[in-house]
């Protein structure tokens, strides 16, 4: 009888963030309860500890199209970091050398018509 693998529980490793981080928030009660409006994004806008458990809790600002919401005493474990390098990915690999502008995304193609209005003499130094 083959051996089953024992399943490993995930380890999320424990973020701290500082002001100014942009996070990915799950309101968790509004997850469980299958409405709308359960996922933001936010900044964060300070962090603090709960007097009467310790746990460290932070206060965000939602953003959003309609106007930016403060949110406060957002526990971390439904947080999640959105790195610079997953914003900026498009951009980073956009094909520069394709003369058919559909096979870049649209954020490329911005970057791009920005950076030819600055300086139309040439394109950036390949990396």
């Amino acid at each position: 009888m083959a051996q089953q693998p024992q399943a490993q529980p995930a380890v999320r490793p424990q973020t701290r963030y500082v002001k100014g981080d942009l996070v990915l928030f799950r309101n968790v009660e509004r997850f469980w309860l299958g409405l709308p409006g359960q996922t933001f994004v936010g900044r964060v806008e300070r962090s603090w500890t709960n007097v009467h458990n310790s746990k460290l809790l932070y206060d965000l600002m939602e953003l959003n199209v309609s106007g930016n919401r403060a949110r406060g005493g957002i526990d971390p474990a439904y947080m999640r970091p959105l790195p610079a390098t997953d914003a900026m990915r498009d951009i980073d690999t956009a094909p520069l050398s394709e003369t058919d502008t559909g096979a870049m995304t649209p954020a490329a193609v911005a970057w791009l018509r920005q950076h030819l209005a600055q300086d139309g003499s040439a394109l950036p130094v390949r990396r």
